[in-house]
């Protein structure tokens, strides 16, 4: 719809899929590559792949890389750390960089950007470049907030959790893979006849390729919205333009993105943290060969392949019948389950059971990652791109914090570090019981009165009465209305029968 002095619209585009109002997708189906909504979807999901394979791809090569650079265990510590904490920052400003000038330009930017630090590991010769490299290449694991951001804006709310969760997990499935493809690549390289000193530093140029093509395919083939590109919305009037420091101020300001961001420290900050140590842990740990130590490791993050998307598909299933209240419970009662099986996975002794158990774990705290992103959508309309950089960027906190205090030097054992590592995520998931929306309730309270307030009210509040006269509040308007199925059942029938007995005369 137009705004003030826009041009008239243009006829409606057809889509392949059943939309809502928004133009939004009210069907997922990961076997289609229909444009705009499952194009989006599998571009998403690759980039951000490509990105992860890249930021993990030396954590199985730690043995091989740790000799040929002399790295004490402090080294190895710190360079974890900086794979990680370079996205804090990245996070945050890719947040607004989807909120102002789309996903797209945003997420290939950073892809393109960051590509030069993964080539350049390939001549590390110190403690101190693979520590950099390390942290520069760690920068592009911020694509993951343009992909959750991409996925919102593709996907209306009652499949929103599932896309979501498919479209992280299934890029998360970079960190598992890595953890197969390096090894591989880089006994391939040695039997042609490098030497092995040689040889880790060549399969970089594996990940760096992949990384940079991804890049080129997001930027030739992506859409921002079911409607077209930012800029082009933006001249014909279709798309406000909005200010960074007014989208900043209206997300930083909602207390439930930094619960989110808190609780998501102690989900995906743990999975981050369990890519980089894990294949050493069970090398060290185990007495195992490089490859067999990759190989677990990769059972890992190879199980993002289910547990993250089903995550997602739980959320919304949970919302048909319970709305958001239900949504909340979800998360609560499967990241508290991933830290109590976190706690077991420190304490057992056995080979074949910590496998057994690292799997069960992955489930769990990979799944809570995808609950939590069938929340995000919900907090803000207008700073949907802050609130999901904020709730992305807590995930790489919560992994420097944890890696700095369990995994940094040999203060404590790993298997020790592991298991406090799981009071952490239990201690951390509770605030999720303080998020409260006034139309929808929390996971204790219904809402405030027996008057549901409206969803209008909640998202309409982001507005200054200027800008609603102006028009650009109608986004928004289109989003309330779409998403009064967070009431969940019971809530939407109340509200059906009070409306109902208002209209009575014998009432």
């Amino acid at each position: 719809m137009a705004v003030q002095g826009g041009a008239p619209a243009a006829q409606p585009r057809k889509f392949s899929l059943p939309v809502d109002s928004e133009h939004k997708s009210t069907k997922f189906n990961i076997f289609s590559v229909a444009a705009p909504h499952m194009r989006t979807f599998h571009l998403s999901w690759i980039s951000f792949c490509a990105c992860f394979v890249s930021s993990f791809a030396a954590a199985p090569l730690l043995p091989v890389i740790r000799d040929n650079l002399n790295l004490t265990d402090t080294d190895i510590g710190n360079a974890g750390i900086a794979s990680v904490s370079g996205a804090v920052f990245a996070r945050i400003m890719m947040g607004s960089a989807c909120d102002l000038v789309g996903p797209r330009l945003a997420s290939a930017s950073l892809i393109l950007i960051t590509s030069p630090a993964v080539y350049l590991t390939s001549i590390a010769s110190s403690p101190a470049s693979f520590f950099l490299v390390r942290f520069f290449t760690g920068f592009s694991l911020a694509t993951f907030v343009s992909t959750q951001f991409w996925m919102s804006s593709m996907f209306s709310s009652t499949v929103v959790g599932t896309a979501n969760g498919v479209a992280g997990g299934w890029g998360n499935l970079g960190g598992g893979a890595t953890q197969l493809i390096m090894p591989y690549v880089f006994a391939i390289i040695e039997q042609i006849g490098a030497t092995k000193f040689t040889a880790w530093r060549i399969a970089f140029f594996i990940p760096a390729i992949f990384q940079t093509l991804s890049a080129f395919a997001v930027l030739m083939l992506g859409e921002d919205t079911p409607d077209g590109n930012f800029g082009e919305l933006q001249k014909t009037g279709e798309k406000a333009k909005d200010k960074f420091s007014t989208v900043v101020y209206n997300g930083a300001k909602n207390y439930r993105g930094w619960i989110l961001a808190l609780t998501y420290g102690y989900c995906f900050g743990v999975e981050l943290t369990i890519d980089n140590i894990i294949a050493n842990y069970f090398y060290d740990r185990f007495n195992l060969n490089l490859h067999t130590a990759g190989i677990i490791a990769a059972s890992f993050g190879l199980a993002n392949l289910f547990s993250r998307p089903y995550g997602g598909i739980l959320s919304d299933v949970v919302a048909k019948r319970y709305g958001m209240r239900g949504r909340l419970w979800a998360l609560w009662l499967v990241q508290t389950l991933g830290g109590v099986f976190c706690v077991i996975l420190g304490l057992v002794q056995s080979l074949s059971v910590s496998i057994a158990i690292m799997i069960i774990f992955s489930l769990f705290v990979q799944a809570a990652c995808g609950l939590t992103f069938g929340v995000v959508p919900f907090i803000s309309r207008r700073s949907l791109g802050v609130i999901s950089g904020m709730t992305g960027a807590g995930g790489n906190v919560g992994s420097v914090l944890t890696q700095l205090i369990f995994f940094r030097g040999s203060r404590y054992s790993k298997e020790k570090g592991i298991s406090l590592m799981g009071v952490m995520i239990i201690g951390c998931t509770l605030p999720i019981v303080l998020i409260y929306f006034p139309q929808w309730g929390s996971m204790l309270t219904g809402p405030a009165s027996s008057k549901i307030a409206s969803e209008e009210e909640y998202y309409l509040s982001e507005w200054t009465p200027e800008e609603k006269a102006k028009g650009y509040h109608l986004a928004a308007l289109k989003f309330a209305d779409n998403s009064r199925t967070e009431r969940g059942k019971s809530l939407s029938k109340g509200t059906a029968d009070a409306a109902s007995a208002a209209a009575s005369p014998h009432v």
